[in-house]
């Protein structure tokens, strides 16, 4: 399994670590989560039906309007936020947002996190020095070397 260290700049501090959820797409906010659940429900996200509680949310920047932010504080408080988010191009939308769902998010990375981070990576967020730590998932053919 490979790590590698990303460098960025803190948009909200904090850390957190979770599996990875990258999209090369934008975020949206309402209308893109089942509130209650953390389960995306746009049908046109590649993130269908998929949960994002405790995920570190890896994506180029937000779509919508200032709703962004509500939506996201509104999955802090049913329990159910990511983790973190890394986002390539930040907007208000994703500043004010972690903010106030009290996410440690990072931007201005020095390599495209939607471009190294895949799926499935073990992401760690250390928001307060803009740093990410990515380790690998292990592909299918190093999983049967082992």
């Amino acid at each position: 399994m490979s790590t590698f260290i990303l460098r960025g700049r803190k948009v909200h501090g904090g850390s957190a670590a979770g599996e990875a959820l990258v999209t090369r797409g934008p975020l949206g906010g309402y209308g893109t989560f089942d509130l209650e659940t953390g389960k995306v429900v746009d049908l046109n996200h590649e993130w269908y039906g998929k949960n994002v509680k405790g995920k570190v949310l890896v994506f180029t920047t937000a779509s919508g309007s200032s709703a962004w932010t509500i939506a996201h504080q509104a999955l802090r408080f049913a329990g159910v936020a990511p983790a973190a988010y890394v986002v390539r191009h930040n907007k208000p939308q994703t500043a004010l947002g972690s903010v106030v769902a009290r996410l440690p998010c990072v931007t201005d990375l020095d390599r495209d996190p939607t471009e190294v981070i895949s799926s499935g990576d073990r992401v760690r967020v250390d928001a307060d020095r803009g740093i990410v730590t990515v380790e690998k998932k292990s592909s299918p053919s190093e999983k049967s070397k082992q």
